[in-house]
């Protein structure tokens, strides 16, 4: 069974910084690439980031050298460090992984940015 568990949200001010965490099982985790979505109250899902299973690497371009992303196979974990963080980047960030054409979700860890 697939699993994707996000964590590491909170509060921070802006400029602060914080790291999520997503733990993937289930899969071969080094066949799939996965990425990095937010959502902000009344938006739609966007892409952040995703990190592919050749560490091929995008990002939004509102978080370009803000944010990096990177993966670890040994404890099948992808992790995104997010600094200078700004009231724009508030949201629900989830992990996603497609398999075999099916798209797999976490549960969210939400991300608030304010003073």
């Amino acid at each position: 069974e697939v699993q994707i568990v996000e964590s590491g949200g909170g509060l921070v001010q802006p400029g602060g910084s914080l790291r999520l965490s997503c733990v993937a099982t289930g899969f071969e985790f080094d066949r799939y690439g996965i990425q990095w979505f937010r959502q902000a109250p009344g938006t739609q899902r966007e892409l952040v980031a995703g990190i592919g299973s050749v560490r091929n690497i995008e990002y939004a371009d509102s978080v370009k050298g803000r944010f990096t992303v990177s993966r670890d196979r040994y404890t099948r974990t992808v992790t995104l460090q997010m600094n200078n963080l700004n009231p724009e980047d508030t949201g629900e960030y989830f992990c996603k992984v497609v398999i075999a054409g099916i798209p797999y979700w976490g549960q969210g860890t939400r991300v608030t940015v304010s003073a």
